[in-house]
């Protein structure tokens, strides 16, 4: 190797003993390193759980964060070394009915609405299924090739989900705890003001919208495809927990005409009141967070409001919730980075995954990171889309199932998973996941 000093008085540096790795061994090494950084950070996120706590389900939708660290191996076993290593061994046969996920096309896989009855194996047998699984992978990606390569790269990401479901889900279990348990302390925000809310705008015609570049996309991405917008205008900012606050003074709570039909009835069936995790004290407005319950910061975005909730303060604020397109369309023309308030690459002692307040700044802010953001468009396939072939088609087609689509990525949503046309979706009644508001309107 060259000295220091050699490359400063501009002596040409000497060429290392050892040959450049060949593209596919530099490739087969990022890949092996990207494996084990995702692997770790699944750990980090579950470390401070008890194993109490990563048994519980607390509703249908919720998953025990032991199910996502089984699953998950479960995902790498199935699709890659049982196919692809020869001689692998499977760590426990029932382990591909107890935490295989296709029990909707299957009737005999193990109900989603039951996991939480799975107290065997325990977390400390499931650790040992994720280090079989570890080390074999290990094995397995000193073989790399064009099949399997691809397949490792979906299974990282969609690990990568459930990293963010791990968050998410034991967010709603802690919450029912009357303790109100801390996940992980976090030290608060400043308590900076919100910043102003604008308008930009963008023009109409016609654009192409969806994944048809290089690097990695889930199937739902695509194709790329042709769109026609008429001129709109999106706020420059998230809707506040202070913007929805004035909401809910103004009874938009008890108001049927800003109501979607369903979502009505939805309020009325569950007694809604506030966002999720609100809480009314004789101090004022709380809020349930991963660090804890705290009071209410006006200047952070709202957080987990339902698709009923963001369409109806949208209308009572004379506004719209933007299509998908619209959402897409203005990330990229204003070439807004994809970055933000999102899950960091390694988990810090201090890392409180909430919601936080913007900075200032001309033109769209906090489009990444924060909050996912409601968007008016159902969740259907774009034009030309094709299903991947077997089960690994199953994870985003589920089209034409009551859901919409969220835009943009959430402070629980890996830094490295995120990207201008990921496309999130849920039910128009869900409240548990990290999701917001942000207006639109035609120009």
């Amino acid at each position: 190797m060259i000295a220091a000093g050699a490359a400063e008085e501009g002596l040409a540096p000497m060429r290392s003993i050892s040959p450049e790795p060949a593209p596919v061994e530099r490739a087969r090494e990022d890949l092996s390193r990207r494996y084990g950084e995702v692997r770790r950070r699944t750990a980090a996120l579950a470390a401070p759980l008890s194993p109490e706590d990563q048994t519980i389900q607390s509703m249908a939708d919720v998953s025990p964060t032991k199910w996502h660290l089984a699953h998950t191996s479960w995902f790498f076993e199935t699709f890659l070394l049982q196919p692809f290593l020869p001689r692998y061994r499977a760590f426990d046969r029932d382990y591909g009915y107890l935490f295989n996920s296709y029990y909707e096309a299957v009737g005999t896989r193990h109900p989603r609405p039951e996991r939480g009855l799975l107290s065997r194996p325990g977390v400390a047998e499931i650790a040992r299924y994720r280090a079989h699984v570890d080390e074999a992978m290990g094995r397995l990606m000193t073989r790399l090739d064009h099949r399997v390569a691809p397949l490792v790269e979906l299974g990282l990401h969609h690990e990568e989900q459930h990293q963010e479901l791990i968050l998410t889900d034991i967010k709603h279990v802690l919450s029912l705890n009357p303790l109100r348990p801390v996940y992980r302390p976090a030290p608060r925000s400043a308590g900076a003001p919100a910043p102003a809310s604008s308008w930009a705008d963008f023009a109409g015609g016609l654009r192409q919208i969806g994944h048809g570049g290089d690097g990695f996309a889930f199937d739902n991405e695509g194709p790329r495809h042709k769109v026609w917008i008429e001129p709109f205008r999106l706020a420059t900012r998230p809707v506040t927990c202070g913007d929805y606050l004035v909401f809910i003074q103004a009874d938009g709570y008890r108001r049927p005409e800003f109501w979607l039909s369903d979502g009505w009835a939805t309020v009325q069936r569950e007694g809604w009141q506030a966002p999720l995790y609100w809480q009314r004290r004789e101090s004022g407005w709380s809020i349930f967070t991963l660090a804890g319950e705290r009071p209410l910061d006006p200047a952070e975005p709202v957080c987990h409001v339902s698709f009923y909730e963001a369409d109806a303060f949208a209308r009572w604020a004379g506004k719209r919730l933007p299509t998908e397109a619209e959402w897409e369309v203005a990330a990229v023309e204003a070439d807004v980075p994809v970055a933000g308030n999102l899950m960091p690459g390694v988990i810090g002692e201090d890392t409180g995954f909430h919601p936080a307040a913007g900075g200032d700044g001309d033109g769209l802010q906090q489009m990444f990171g924060d909050v996912w953001e409601w968007t008016a468009s159902p969740y259907i396939a774009y034009p030309g889309y094709r299903p991947a072939a077997g089960a690994i088609g199953e994870y985003n087609g589920k089209f034409m199932s009551n859901q919409m689509v969220l835009r943009g990525g959430a402070v629980v949503t890996p830094a490295d998973h995120i990207r201008p046309t990921y496309r999130n979706f849920f039910p128009p009644a869900a409240r548990w996941a990290f999701s917001g508001i942000r207006l639109a309107e035609d120009s």
